[in-house]
């Protein structure tokens, strides 16, 4: 079973912590959990964390001052004065248990993120369907070079040396990934919210259109009184979503009118340049390294919101032009018999669309692509879009679904997926098949796409990858 989120607010949860010392992490190796714990720590708390599995993101807070707990057990729990856990985690865990028994104050991720993002002046959250994770890093990488903000987002950051956050020393801006997961963006405040795009999606909690309309206008009217939302005007969904809301709203759009634009597209292996244009006035001009005409989408999200916390046109062409991507999304690793391989995250249908959509204009002969459908509720709830999604490219491979919180009560396999989508789609099912296979058929001029939101990434481990220069660059 899985918690749902509390909702406290700030005040509640400010008056909760003011005694204690020590917080524990129940399943602190996420990256945002991660995150949260180093800003806990930056503050001068104790932290105490555990997660199933040891990583790279475990070593960093250990060499932070973390304690750290492999495995989930009672005694991880023992000297913590408050417990800060995901959503993601069973009811049945015996650290939040243990934590319930004792009368310990038990904090959703969203509501201690909600709660320690009070203190900033300026709080910038980006929400979307896809898309969330590179505008944050977009948007934050020209506010670095215009200032000093906080930043927490759902992915590690290349520009970040691998890390999902950044501290900033002053309390004046904040820019965050407002995931929409079991409306979890309803603990958040923002001063200004970046509306990317809505969709189906999430299907084990969202059951319809309107009830996701409807969760996404009141995040947006968190802003409150004096906030702003930055909305996709390209999106029809969001902005008949947004029909009721008030407060101030400013617009980005590719094809139809908005407040910012681009102008002047052009393309080199895939990868947009453009004139970024506030009311039809070019404002700078923009080269961007990823491939795909969402990237723009992405980018002019990102823009738009730092022009309207001041940056100026110089800071936003230097950050998008240098801007070097996000972990997993579009990630080059190497080439395999030849073939150049990338890592990306997308599991949602749109995102598979433009994603390959955007590989499909890099040049090569193939473009192959190895997936992992990511829980069974969100393979059945969108089957007949997952069967689209992959036209765009000539060769795709299953392996088996990752259950992650779930368990398979529908019946739909990655088998049945592979049926449906037909004769480029190829069944693997475990992750040393899916090697061996991609392995056989992957060769020279071919772009070989790793996807998926699961432990797909563990294939990279089972692949003889030989390193060389990003062909894209």
């Amino acid at each position: 079973m899985s918690l749902s989120n509390t909702h406290w607010g700030a005040e509640r949860i400010g008056a909760m912590l003011r005694s204690c010392r020590t917080i524990h992490f129940i399943g602190v190796g996420g990256v945002s959990m991660c995150s949260l714990a180093e800003i806990t720590l930056h503050d001068g708390m104790h932290v105490s964390g555990s997660d199933r599995t040891d990583s790279e993101r475990l070593d960093r807070l250990r060499r932070l001052g973390a304690d750290i707990c492999i495995g989930h057990n009672t005694a991880c729990v023992q000297g913590a004065d408050a417990v800060v856990y995901t959503v993601a985690i069973g009811e049945e865990n015996p650290e939040y248990q243990a934590a319930l028994h004792a009368g310990k104050p038990l904090i959703s991720r969203a509501d201690y993120l909600g709660y320690l993002m009070m203190r900033y002046r300026t709080r910038i959250g980006v929400a979307g369907m896809n898309g969330k994770s590179t505008t944050t890093a977009m948007c934050a990488q020209i506010l670095q070079n215009a200032g000093d903000p906080t930043v927490f987002c759902g992915a590690e950051l290349t520009a970040l040396g691998g890390a999902p956050c950044r501290i900033g020393q002053g309390r004046e801006q904040m820019v965050f990934e407002a995931c929409e997961y079991m409306d979890s963006f309803l603990d958040f405040n923002p001063t200004m919210a970046v509306l990317l795009n809505i969709g189906m999606d999430h299907v084990d909690y969202f059951h319809s259109m309107e009830q996701i309309r409807g969760s996404f206008l009141r995040f947006a009217q968190r802003t409150g009184e004096d906030g702003c939302i930055v909305a996709n005007a390209d999106d029809p969904e969001l902005m008949r979503a947004m029909e009721p809301y008030r407060g101030r709203t400013y617009t980005f759009g590719l094809r139809r009118p908005a407040d910012f634009q681009a102008a002047d597209l052009t393309a080199v292996h895939g990868c947009r340049r453009f004139t970024f244009c506030h009311r039809g006035e070019p404002v700078c001009r923009i080269a961007l390294r990823q491939p795909g005409e969402f990237q723009v989408v992405n980018a002019l999200a990102a823009a738009s919101a730092a022009f309207l916390c001041g940056a100026f046109p110089e800071q936003i062409a230097d950050g998008l032009n240098a801007f070097p991507g996000v972990h997993r999304r579009m990630e080059y690793r190497g080439t395999l018999n030849g073939a150049a391989v990338y890592d990306d995250y997308a599991h949602h249908p749109s995102a598979i669309e433009v994603t390959l959509a955007g590989a499909r204009e890099m040049g090569y002969r193939r473009v192959l692509c190895a997936y992992q459908p990511h829980t069974y509720s969100r393979t059945a709830g969108l089957f007949r879009e997952f069967t689209h999604a992959f036209d765009r490219c000539d060769r795709v491979y299953f392996a088996d679904i990752y259950a992650a919180r779930e368990r398979n009560e529908s019946g739909v396999s990655s088998r049945r997926l592979a049926e449906a989508v037909g004769a480029r789609a190829v069944y693997c099912g475990d992750l040393q098949t899916l090697a061996d296979t991609l392995c056989r058929e992957a060769g020279e001029g071919d772009l070989l796409i790793i996807m998926g939101a699961g432990d797909i990434e563990n294939v990279f481990g089972l692949l003889p990858l030989q390193p060389s220069p990003n062909p894209a660059h």
